[in-house]
């Protein structure tokens, strides 16, 4: 994939233009009872190995301004706890919404710090202890500011069946890659959370530099 730059009149970012997804098939699924109730677990696997989750509620086949959250893993966040972003929040507080909602979709994409890795994320991590923010650390060591793509996101939308969606996202770039690839998102619900002052800054700086949306934090 190559890399373009998207300018406005307060940033530029770096990211990967979204292309067609990796051979990917529906390979299971089951009614996985989790904290915040019951979900129908879907998983997809990618001819690579990758495999993406979907979590659904309710019976959203054939439905339109579905509920949905594409969330990026974070295991630094989700797994070990880090407060240096809001990811974990982020995804409780939309497996929580749908749940409360009785009908949603939360998809989990493989595209660990923003689609770089988990091992580039650490060294990205390394260059923001030194004092860079999110977007000068990944330059710094070449990378872009966002890789993630959201074709595999679309191709699950539309394999359950979801017409349309209402998407719970800050980042225009989502909407952009699901519209991009065949998915309607007929509004977008911010997903604005109070997550410490070390995670605020994160979000500001995406909101600053990045063109992610929503009131300042």
């Amino acid at each position: 994939m190559a890399l373009i730059t998207e300018e406005s009149a307060n940033h530029k970012t770096i990211v990967t233009i979204d292309g067609p997804a990796p051979g990917i098939t529906r390979y299971s699924e089951t009614i996985l009872p989790t904290e915040f109730g019951d979900f129908q677990c879907i998983i997809y696997r990618r001819e690579n190995g990758d495999e993406e989750v979907a979590m659904v509620v309710g019976d959203v086949s054939g439905k339109s301004d579905v509920f949905c959250r594409i969330h990026s893993s974070c295991l630094t966040s989700e797994v070990l706890n880090s407060i240096k972003c809001d990811c974990k929040k982020q995804l409780d507080a939309a497996l929580q919404k749908i749940q409360s909602l009785g009908c949603g979709i939360v998809v989990y994409l493989h595209q660990e710090g923003r689609g770089i890795g988990l091992g580039d994320k650490i060294r990205a991590y390394a260059e923001q202890a030194k004092g860079r923010d999110t977007v000068d650390a990944n330059r710094v060591l070449g990378l872009p500011d966002d890789a993630r793509t959201y074709a595999g996101a679309a191709y699950i939308l539309k394999d359950i069946g979801v017409t349309s969606v209402s998407l719970l996202t800050n980042n225009p770039l989502k909407i952009k890659g699901l519209e991009k690839n065949g998915v309607v998102v007929s509004r977008r619900i911010p997903h604005l959370l109070e997550a410490g002052e070390i995670a605020n800054n994160y979000v500001r700086v995406k909101q600053d530099r990045m063109g992610h949306l929503g009131s300042k934090i």
